[in-house]
């Protein structure tokens, strides 16, 4: 275990060497962006806990990831297999809760501290033969395949809502409806085969454009029963709900522009650091996505030209 762990450290100071950062300068500088980022969102939203809690179990969801879960299954035995994503998933999550105590959200840092270890246990891989239906057609992949992997945070998500309407608490709601657009955003964070690019007889500009209507009309259904909910029990507080249901269509459609701007490598920490800046200061996403629009329509025409 200790090897592997080695193994990750080298792996992100080999990373940030090639892009021309000394690690132990990247490390500081990433402790205090990520505090400079908490602080903000606590005092710009009444909803920073909610947010946290979405952000982190995203996080660890991610890094849970089926091919990767399944390759650390083949190195090591089921115990050890279970400490180290244990270790893991509270390495990636101690930073949100440790700004929760410090926040005294002492119930929502508990909350999610259970959820952490919790998810440690939960296997994402469907084992069976049975092919779970979803509200979609075949071509947009990205959410039949993320769907079926994630479908429980759907229910969970449903249940958020159901819970928020019961007790009169619109902020839980939110979170639910948070929850949902953040799954949707994680389904563009990993790039497909070249050829499921290249089978399309479009231009860079139209397969943007239909990558686009896929997200407005797939992460609209999936989250549609929270905005219908939401919308009739706190219909005084139908303008946050939209506010947010469109910010979450710019913060996936960004998402998507990113991915096809580096495209077919992967998304990498500099994505990361961009998303980080655009949650603080939204804004900064009528910058950024005309930069990313440009460079993938660059690498795109490699492709489908």
């Amino acid at each position: 275990m200790k090897e592997y762990f080695t193994l990750q450290l080298k792996m992100l100071n080999r990373q940030l060497t090639e892009w021309g950062i000394e690690p132990i300068i990247g490390y500081i500088v990433g402790v205090f962006a990520f505090i400079g980022f908490s602080t903000k969102l606590f005092e710009e939203t009444q909803y920073g806990e909610y947010i946290y809690i979405a952000l982190s179990l995203s996080l660890v969801i991610k890094m849970n990831e089926i091919n990767r879960t399944e390759f650390l299954k083949l190195c090591y035995p089921k115990i050890e297999f279970i400490k180290l994503k244990l270790i893991e998933n509270l390495f990636f999550s101690i930073p949100f809760i440790i700004f929760l105590v410090y926040k005294e959200k002492y119930l929502i840092s508990i909350l999610l501290l259970i959820s952490i270890c919790l998810l440690t246990f939960v296997d994402l891989k469907n084992k069976t033969n049975f092919t779970l239906p979803t509200p979609f057609y075949k071509h947009p992949f990205e959410f039949v395949v993320g769907f079926r992997t994630n479908y429980l945070l759907y229910f969970f998500a449903y249940f958020l809502t159901f819970m928020s309407i019961s007790v009169g608490n619109f902020n839980l709601g939110l979170f639910s409806l948070i929850l949902v657009l953040l799954s949707c955003l994680n389904y563009y964070t990993n790039s497909e085969n070249e050829f499921y690019v290249w089978i399309f007889s479009l231009t860079p500009k139209e397969f943007i454009m239909y990558k686009f209507k896929n997200i407005i009309l797939y992460s609209t259904i999936l989250s549609l029963p929270i905005l219908i909910s939401l919308s009739v029990f706190f219909f005084t507080k139908i303008d946050i709900i939209l506010g947010f249901q469109c910010l979450g269509y710019l913060f996936i459609f960004t998402t998507m522009l990113a991915k096809y701007s580096v495209f077919p490598e992967k998304l990498n920490i500099k994505f990361g650091i961009v998303f980080a800046l655009t949650l603080w200061f939204p804004p900064l996403l009528l910058l950024i996505i005309p930069y990313l629009y440009i460079q993938s329509t660059k690498k795109l025409k490699e492709i489908l030209q």
